[in-house]
């Protein structure tokens, strides 16, 4: 039934925002459509990665997931930049953090802890991504924001690409630690398995990798639009540039890693929801908002990697939270439903501000 939803979302939605962008609607309306369909294709994104995940294992399938979820928010933060809402890419940076980290992750809790008394996932791996995790957002963030109160404009912004370089060179030698060097030494007794390899893929791999092409191929043209609708919208509702960036971009942004990882989890497939979550963490944190950061040198407004205080603060609180809650390899409901309660708390106070 939900496939079939999708389906003629996905169908209705891109004519739609063909159309709609051509005969310039309110944009309103065309912020709704374009939300919908970037919803409705991440669907898509979603199976076909679930269907390599299936070929490949959980480690590669968890960082398909995440590489094509976090496509979407890399594609509308580079024309966000491009049109000079450096504020809007920055909190959507954020709202990645927390949606991945406190939202995806406690959904996974808190759906497949509903199903199954506790669930139990790679230790090895939550800790080696714990270590990274205070890295990437508690050092390489924090650092940033602490320096740049004596620096002006020009030093903080070359601090931030020295910092941008470093993180993506890290990013880059974590992915050979674990695909290479170290693959299969902290193996699970999930992934050494045969359960998943049992399991028939949803379309081949050739089907699944043309898919994702042409679902990236589509959000990218969507997202480019969605990103002119923010001004107006924002007024229309009253929300800030933080709220939308925050809330609106990272949940539509990320919307195929949500729906997958709470799949995965109510299918017992704990390693796989786990890398979604704090994978795409890791990769929003050390490869996509460095990334930002070099692109923006491109254009006329650069960013630098400097959030306000609200955003650090909750950022640097959702991974203590999380590396608390999965140091252990295992995981209930009531985690998860630590984890919501505490984003839900964040969002009422970045609404307010």
């Amino acid at each position: 039934m939900a496939k079939k939803i999708f389906m003629i979302l996905t169908f209705a939605g891109v004519p739609l925002s063909v159309i709609g962008t051509l005969m310039h609607w309110s944009s309103t309306l065309l912020f709704i459509i374009y939300c919908v369909t970037i919803v409705a294709l991440a669907s898509y994104m979603g199976r076909a990665t679930e269907s390599l995940a299936i070929v490949t294992g959980p480690r590669i399938g968890g960082l398909l997931n995440a590489t094509f979820g976090n496509a979407v928010e890399l594609i509308i933060s580079i024309f966000a930049l491009k049109a000079g809402l450096v504020g809007v890419v920055l909190a959507s940076l954020t709202g990645s953090v927390l949606g991945n980290l406190l939202l995806v992750a406690g959904l996974s809790f808190f759906v497949g802890g509903l199903k199954f008394k506790r669930q139990h996932f790679n230790v090895h791996d939550a800790r080696h991504n714990s270590a990274l995790l205070i890295f990437a957002v508690i050092v390489a963030f924090v650092i940033p924001e602490v320096f740049a109160m004596d620096m002006n404009d020009s030093k903080t912004l070359s601090l931030s690409v020295g910092i941008s370089v470093i993180l993506i060179a890290l990013y880059l030698a974590a992915l050979f630690f674990k695909l290479v060097t170290h693959r299969g030494v902290y193996q699970s007794k999930a992934e050494g398995g045969a359960g998943h390899h049992d399991e028939e893929p949803e379309w081949g791999k050739g089907k699944a990798m043309a898919i994702l092409l042409a679902a990236t191929v589509a959000v990218a043209y969507v997202a480019e639009n969605l990103v002119h609708t923010f001004e107006e919208v924002g007024e229309s509702f009253g929300w800030s540039e933080l709220f939308i960036g925050i809330i609106i971009v990272a949940i539509v942004g990320n919307a195929a890693e949500h729906a997958s990882a709470v799949i995965m989890a109510y299918k017992n497939k704990m390693d796989i929801a786990v890398e979604i979550a704090v994978g795409s963490t890791l990769q929003v944190a050390m490869f996509v908002a460095p990334v930002l950061v070099l692109i923006s040198l491109l254009f006329e407004k650069s960013m630098p990697l400097v959030f306000s205080m609200p955003e650090m603060v909750s950022m640097v609180v959702a991974v203590l939270l999380a590396i608390s809650i999965a140091n252990d390899g295992e995981t209930n409901w009531f985690e998860g439903l630590t984890l919501l309660g505490a984003y839900v708390i964040m969002g009422i106070g970045f609404y307010l501000l």
